[in-house]
């Protein structure tokens, strides 16, 4: 008799090794920017979501209400063209049936998909992209964890210039959603602040050299630079710059700086520049933080971008947990994501609508080689410091 219940322990227990190893995986698409105009931010994302999915599935898979389910990824090039993502999206959705959406790379990529999970009620956990338009559409079906939403950065980078004494400023933007519409913003918050605005230009996305505007901006002296830019451009702004001597001690760049390959580019250059980001793996409070950046170092002997890798892993983050609680059902999954509370890399997120309610408008700079939290100075891990001159 105790063989024969054995036995059958035995057997119920392969049976549910079998069930759960049978269990279907659960297919994540998104599209990605692998060619084109934005293909250098693409690694820092896709990073991020490999390294999720990883963790997940060693872990023994993602909860889905209860059940592990194995993940599997669902990837296309949209070659960094925002039409293609519409036509990668519809066809993630309605051909191949995915179960869950990733985000694609950038502000344009995220507004042309936006009207395709609005027609399926598809729920989107954005990531590197933010928008005073979509946020005052307040679209029910995507939301965006970073707290870099234009009319707020405007406030606070200006607010960031006046504790450094900043009477004078040359803005330069590139002919892009987000630089545009942080531009729309900053601005009228310049002229509010009584800041001189000495130069004001803007170019187009592909553009091949910058030295006439750097001349123009050498020539007016400001105290500070800002540069509403894109990776591609930002590369050939801090080249330019330190060609023409381009100096001002309060320098701002907005897009690319954290991306692990200008370190290596620019070395010793990127130290006193100050970019877009609210993260940081040396903000001890957030617990998170530092085992994410660790992990990410193991995996590919570089560092994340503190920007769009943090965004990109966030947003997973934020759907895992989802996910737990509602399982795949989009009703459910929309509902959840709208009213928890999401615990992150970040901190804890909670969303106002599309946007982040709870973390703060940031901003970093390059101090010896690491990228710091220097605004506010309620969450600095690091005092600010005016940029020197370039190093010879």
């Amino acid at each position: 008799m105790k063989r024969l219940l054995a036995g059958l322990v035995a057997v119920a227990g392969l049976a549910l090794s079998i069930g759960a190893q049978a269990a279907e995986p659960v297919r994540i698409g998104f599209s990605l920017a692998q060619t084109g105009l934005f293909a250098a931010a693409a690694p820092s994302q896709l990073n991020a979501y490999e390294l999720w999915r990883d963790q997940v599935n060693a872990a023994g898979g993602l909860d889905v209400a209860g059940e592990l389910r194995m993940i599997e990824f669902v990837m296309y090039d949209d070659r960094s063209d925002p039409s293609e993502a519409v036509r990668i999206y519809e066809k993630l959705i309605t051909e191949d049936q995915v179960d869950l959406l990733l985000a694609p790379w950038g502000t344009p990529h995220h507004f042309a998909v936006a009207g395709v999970v609005e027609k399926h009620g598809f729920p989107l956990v954005g990531n590197s992209a933010a928008s005073v338009q979509l946020r005052d559409i307040n679209p029910g079906n995507i939301w965006f964890p970073t707290s870099a939403i234009p009319d707020r950065m405007a406030e606070e980078l200006v607010a960031m210039m006046q504790s450094q004494g900043v009477t004078s400023v040359a803005l330069i933007a590139n002919q892009l959603p987000f630089s545009l519409e942080i531009k729309q913003f900053l601005v009228p918050a310049l002229e509010a602040a009584g800041i001189a605005i000495v130069v004001n230009d803007e170019y187009p996305p592909d553009i091949q050299d910058m030295t006439a505007m750097l001349s123009g901006i050498q020539t007016a002296a400001p105290d500070a630079i800002v540069a509403l830019s894109y990776p591609s451009d930002s590369v050939l702004y801090m080249n330019q710059a330190r060609e023409v001597g381009v100096n001002a001690p309060f320098h701002f760049v907005l897009v690319g700086p954290t991306i692990d390959f200008f370190a290596g580019m620019f070395g010793p250059s990127l130290d006193g520049i100050v970019t877009i980001g609210h993260w940081s793996p040396y903000k001890t409070e957030w617990a998170r933080a530092k085992p994410f950046f660790d992990a990410y170092v193991a995996k590919y002997q570089t560092t994340p971008d503190y920007l769009d890798s943090a965004l990109a892993y966030m947003s997973c983050e934020i759907l895992q947990q989802a996910v737990a609680v509602a399982g795949l059902d989009h009703d459910r999954l929309r509902e959840v994501i709208a009213l928890d509370t999401f615990d992150t890399i970040n901190g804890p997120v909670k969303f106002d609508g599309v946007s982040n309610a709870t973390t703060p408008t940031s901003f970093l700079q390059f101090q010896g080689g690491e990228a710091h939290l220097v605004w506010p100075e309620s969450i600095a891990t690091a005092p600010y410091q005016p940029k020197e001159a370039w190093p010879q």
